[in-house]
């Protein structure tokens, strides 16, 4: 029997998805804003990881010298057994010019040249001696020089004196800068006479010209200082002679007669590397490419245009070397964070998801119970979240590409039009737009997998756990455990391992499990005693309190806690790691030198400067360096030497207390009363002495005589300590500056002031040589990496994002029970309840969770600090150079109280506050709809 027309099902009237949108604009604008947020900060960050990852690369290189970042291939002259006039041919400036050429179409990529900077020529590897007597000769001495011949000098000199060199290889030609013009009394028209090769007549070579360079500080001079600026040598250690070192610069033409000279020739091209191309992910390929240019098929392929013996030499590579390093250090601790303020998103987006399914919870139950599929439901809900999701991810999207700036120049292989690739972003974004798509359907599929007429009291007082939710927590602290592990035992260095990022998190996570766990406890405990009260709010409150469904909001609260007390305590480390390297480095606020180590500083100097704005204490001290120490062991003991510093006892104590570094009473130093220049035949007066401990261990117990230019005396360690304000350096030995036979200040630690102005003019008004050091400039010199400001502001962000998404947390626990505390409160005012005890009922009903949630997250923070810092070393972040080349040799994590009490303090005021803002609003409004007889409870 066929089907009538009027057997068919009816046509939906109006489509689901714009209907429930249209039925509930608020809902659906509070999730697309909150995906917005979400998907913005999740596209974001691989943007500013890369940006900031590339302006490190390019700032290490921009700001190295430009001696220890170019490119040289050099080759030996063409071989002896040729003619001389092949070999003359072979340094001809239009071969060198097309060899030239060839070699920089060599370079591997990803190297870029700028040409302008770039040079060629023949020089001579070896010191050659100017034979003229006419010359300068400090001590007696010659005058060493360097002759190059340079390629593009015309572009890079100005012409002040003479011509410019031309001549031949017969008739050599050079100019001269003017420093070397100056020093070695060179004008135009002077000859200078060199070695020859074999030892015959000196080769004479003309200057036909003075020349100014032009941007000494651009790399075509910068890479060889010497070429524009003669230095003073000197030679011998006990008798220390001088003598100058200087260049002539020889014309193109004039190279050939290079190759009769005592100087060893070579020919060089020198190349200047760009990186305004280059992107972090650039650094290993950069590596490579330099590995494959000194030694591998690329030097090969340069050998076949330079000739057999032709080298590659860059100090490029160790800077690439010290940024991967660099970045491989800072970029686990970075992902830290960012597991943090993850795990805190997709919680609160699960909340979210859960929020929507109670207030829906009786429509699907009643579709369900009518027929409806969970295949049905759920496609349904899936397009009505979708509908919210993918516009606010994709515009998201666009936000973060356009906000988040780009690194320039854009490699071939990258994505992004702005050098960034695209992909990170894209995908980070669409995973958020997957989990906001899926959480409502996918609960509700879970929860309403078989029709139920009615849900039961969510309550946790007499609720127990599941064996599913057991075997997921147990899971979850074994992965917990064997992370923590991981992390003590090798630390953040392992970048591949995810996991061992991750520890904080699953700290926090199996923290606030347990907290689910025992929350109902003290609910219990409470609930006895209050039941004797006279009022009915509390025992109330206490009630309400134990029903409401908290997994969710605790979750997501103790993380977002543990995420802000573990970064802010990664910040304030490296704050703390930043102060005391600067005040190592400087010993107090501000520290004057002189020029040279141990040169005495200049007469009323301590009087000037402690009467400076700003002082509050100076302390002089006399500085001798590499003073050799007897041994206690005698003479068979290798040799060590120390500094010996002077000090002021009372002053010296009074610093050393205030920076912590190495105090002891002013006692311990007490003058001997023998000092001066009358007591310098009394050599056996023993001084008391402070020492560091491998100094201690060298004289022992005993009186050991020491031969100082301060006096010849006897000293006693009188006690030992780690490290003192007066040097950063391992070894050191106090004395009272009082006993010492010459007695004279080349050091003042000073204490107050901020601002170096007024303590330089101070200085400069006794002596212009003088070296001022202030702490607070120190200390700004070790914030100079993009590495390490990009980390510290995801790291910021990072706390940032954690406080916001803690809030919404708050309010979505609130939110989730608003109906039935609104429908509670009216009837209860029917029973007498007053306004103020309305108040206080919502207060004291969400405080327990939020009390509960800042206790825990607070002791997370507190115990995972700890737990993780063994394997965490905060030193690449806070400080811009090596263990070796810094004051501190490791920068370790410690717990900030302040980073853990006053997010959760935060947490508690910010719950109060909404509670009672619930309170005020509901009591604003009617109570009609709530009282309604039928309605959900």
């Amino acid at each position: 029997m066929s089907r009538s027309r009027t057997d068919r099902p009816a046509r939906a009237v109006a489509p689901w998805v714009r209907t429930r949108l249209r039925t509930t604009p608020w809902a659906a604008a509070t999730l697309a804003l909150l995906v917005l947020v979400t998907a913005y900060l999740a596209a974001a960050l691989p943007r500013a990881v890369a940006a900031y990852e590339s302006e490190g690369l390019r700032h290490d290189i921009e700001s190295a010298a430009a001696r220890n970042i170019v490119l040289q291939v050099t080759a030996g002259p063409p071989a002896l057994e040729q003619p001389a006039a092949v070999r003359e041919a072979g340094l001809a400036p239009a071969v060198l010019d097309r060899r030239h050429e060839r070699v920089r179409d060599l370079l591997p990529a990803p190297l870029r040249i700028d040409p302008r900077q770039s040079v060629h020529g023949v020089r001579t590897v070896r010191w050659v001696a100017g034979a003229d007597p006419w010359l300068p000769r400090p001590d007696g001495l010659p005058p060493e020089l360097l002759l190059s011949s340079l390629s593009g000098l015309t572009s890079h000199a100005t012409l002040k004196q003479g011509r410019l060199a031309a001549g031949t290889a017969a008739r050599p030609e050079a100019v001269a800068t003017t420093k070397t013009a100056e020093t070695l009394r060179l004008k135009a028209g002077s000859v200078v006479h060199v070695p020859s090769r074999f030892g015959l007549e000196p080769i004479a070579v003309t200057v036909t010209g003075i020349v100014e360079p032009r941007g000494p500080e651009e790399a075509y001079w910068a890479a060889e200082p010497i070429l524009h600026t003669p230095t003073l040598a000197t030679i011998g250690v006990v008798d220390i002679k001088r003598y100058w070192q200087a260049a002539l610069l020889v014309s193109p033409a004039s190279a050939p007669a290079l190759l009769a000279t005592a100087g060893e020739p070579e020919v060089f091209f020198r190349f200047l590397p760009t990186s305004g191309h280059l992107t972090g992910d650039d650094a290993e390929r950069l590596d490579s490419a330099l590995s494959s240019a000194a030694a591998g098929p690329d030097l090969a392929r340069m050998r076949e245009v330079v000739g057999p013996t032709g080298t590659f030499g860059t100090d490029l590579d160790g800077i690439v070397d010290a940024y991967v390093s660099t970045r491989e250090a800072i970029s686990p601790v970075v992902a830290v964070a960012v597991f943090g303020v993850g795990t805190v998103a997709v919680v609160v987006l699960a909340m979210t998801g859960g929020l929507f399914l109670a207030r829906r919870d009786s429509e699907l139950a009643l579709l369900r119970s009518r027929g409806g599929s969970l295949t049905g439901i759920g496609l349904r809900l899936l397009g009505e979240t979708s509908a919210v999701v993918v516009p606010a991810a994709a515009l998201a999207l666009a936000l973060a590409v356009t906000t988040v700036p780009g690194t320039g120049d854009a490699p071939a292989y990258a994505a992004g039009s702005d050098g960034i690739p695209l992909l990170p972003s894209l995908l980070a974004a669409s995973a958020v737009a997957l989990l906001a798509m899926l959480v409502l359907p996918v609960r509700a599929v879970v929860l309403h997998r078989r029709p139920r007429l009615h849900g039961g009291r969510d309550d946790l007082l007499t609720a127990r756990p599941s064996r599913r939710r057991t075997v997921a927590e147990l899971t979850f602290l074994v992965l917990a455990v064997g992370a923590v592990a991981s992390l003590r035992l090798r630390g953040t260095g392992d970048g591949g391992d995810h996991l061992v990022s991750a520890a904080p998190v699953l700290v926090g996570l199996i923290a606030a499990l347990v907290l689910v766990r025992i929350y109902p406890l003290p609910l219990r405990w409470l609930g006895r005693p209050a039941r004797r009260l006279r009022g009915v709010v509390g025992p109330l409150a206490l009630a309400r309190a134990g029903r409401v469904s908290s997994t969710g909001a605790l979750l997501a609260l103790v993380l977002a806690l543990a995420t802000a007390a573990f970064g802010g305590s990664v910040l304030a480390g490296i704050a703390d790691a930043r102060d005391r390297a600067a005040l190592l480095a400087t010993g107090a606020d501000a520290r004057i030198d002189g020029s040279v180590e141990g040169t005495p500083l200049p007469a009323g100097l301590t009087e000037a400067v402690r009467g400076t704005a700003g002082v509050r204490d100076v302390t002089p001290l006399q500085i001798e360096y590499a003073v050799d120490l007897p041994s206690r062991l005698g003479a068979s003991a290798p040799k060590m030497s120390s500094p010996l510093v002077g000090v002021e006892p009372d002053s010296y104590t009074r610093l050393a207390k205030r920076t912590g570094f190495g105090p002891f009473p002013p006692g311990l130093l007490a003058s001997t009363g023998k000092g001066g220049k009358e007591v310098a035949a009394d050599r056996e007066r023993v001084l008391p002495a402070v020492a560091s401990p491998s100094v201690a261990e060298r004289l022992g117990d005993e009186p050991q005589e020491l031969v100082t230019a301060a006096g010849v005396f006897r000293v006693k360690v009188v006690a030992v300590r780690p490290a003192t304000p007066a040097l950063q350096d391992a070894d050191f030995l106090l004395v009272n500056a009082a006993d010492l036979t010459h007695r004279t200040p080349t050091a003042l630690l000073v204490t107050g002031p901020k601002d170096g102005t007024a303590l330089r003019a101070a200085a400069k008004a006794k002596s212009g040589t003088l070296l001022v050091t202030m702490r607070t400039e120190q200390r700004a010199g070790y914030v100079d990496s993009p590495l390490q400001t990009g980390a510290e502001q995801i790291y910021t962000a990072a706390i940032g994002a954690g406080a916001g998404y803690a809030v919404v947390a708050v309010l979505l626990s609130l939110l989730q029970s608003a109906p039935e505390r609104t429908t509670l409160l009216a009837r209860l005012r029917t029973m007498g309840l007053t306004r103020k005890q309305g108040r206080r009922l919502l207060g004291l009903e969400a405080l327990p969770q939020a009390v509960l949630a800042a206790l825990g997250g607070t002791l997370v923070g507190w115990a995972t600090v700890p737990l993780v810092a063994p394997g965490i070393d905060l030193f690449r972040l806070a400080l811009a150079t090596t263990p070796a080349y810094a004051p501190l040799d490791s920068a370790p994590l410690r717990a900030d109280p302040w980073s853990l009490a006053v997010p959760a303090v935060a947490v508690v005021l910010i719950t109060a506050v909404a509670a009672l803002g619930q309170a005020w609003w509901a009591g604003r409004k009617g109570s009609i709809k709530e009282l309604r007889a039928g309605d959900a409870r």
